[in-house]
């Protein structure tokens, strides 16, 4: 294999894994934010259950507080209703009695309706607390991860680049030129030539090329795609 060929199928593995690495670098910032909305979600549950319990007792001690009104109002009628001397009177404060005693059963039957209510959420909120929790741990460690790989990832970046470096300053000007247009149009720059066929387009090269692809001697580009061939071992 021509030593340019070897060079630069070299170069061409270091732009794959810095382009590989280019990629991670980029899905990080989406990566973290999807984290981050699980993470709000999650919030927004343990919120949302929160409040959902705190309204069903603001509900149930306001139902307390109408039938304790009721019992105060009853007690007024049974005082009053004992100073009356006349029949119309004592049955109407009767009437009121019993109307506020039917109100008051009616309330204490919604309250123990919050109250079963109120154990549920109970549960939903210790349920939506341990996925809070264990969200923002999990959170917490893949964050963590994230930023260890980020720095991985620029350390890394940056030695490719250097190897880079040297690899193409040992190499024509011209040629690494022409490699790097093709590497960034066309992903592969250098292929191989596989039984008289080009692996980068999967067109069949002419007899000229296949030969000197073969020869050794020289760097040679296939017809149909411009991508530079070496021919496949064996």
């Amino acid at each position: 294999m021509l030593p340019e060929i070897e060079r630069l199928l070299v170069l061409q593995d270091r732009d794959r894994k810095v382009r590989t690495l280019q990629q991670e670098v980029k899905m990080a910032p989406l990566e973290r934010k999807e984290l981050e909305t699980k993470l709000a979600a999650a919030n927004a549950g343990l919120d949302a259950a929160k409040l959902k319990f705190k309204e069903n007792e603001v509900a149930r001690q306001k139902l307390q507080v109408d039938a304790q009104i009721r019992r105060d109002q009853i007690g007024k009628f049974n005082a009053q209703k004992f100073q009356t001397r006349k029949n119309e009177e004592f049955q109407a404060f009767n009437n009121e009695i019993k109307r506020f005693e039917e109100e008051i059963t009616g309330i204490e039957d919604k309250e123990l309706d919050l109250m079963e209510t109120a154990e549920k959420l109970k549960a939903a909120v210790a349920e939506a607390d341990k996925a809070a929790q264990a969200m923002r741990a999990s959170a917490q460690r893949q964050l963590a991860d994230l930023d260890t790989r980020a720095q991985t990832m620029q350390t890394q970046l940056a030695e490719l680049g250097q190897e880079r470096t040297g690899f193409a300053a040992a190499l024509d000007e011209e040629l690494v030129d022409t490699y790097e247009r093709l590497f960034k149009n066309k992903g592969e720059a250098v292929v191989e030539l596989a039984h008289d066929v080009c692996t980068g387009c999967h067109m069949k090269v002419i007899a000229q090329t296949s030969v000197l692809v073969r020869g050794r001697k020289t760097v040679v580009h296939c017809e149909n795609c411009g991508r530079i061939l070496y021919p496949a071992e064996g």
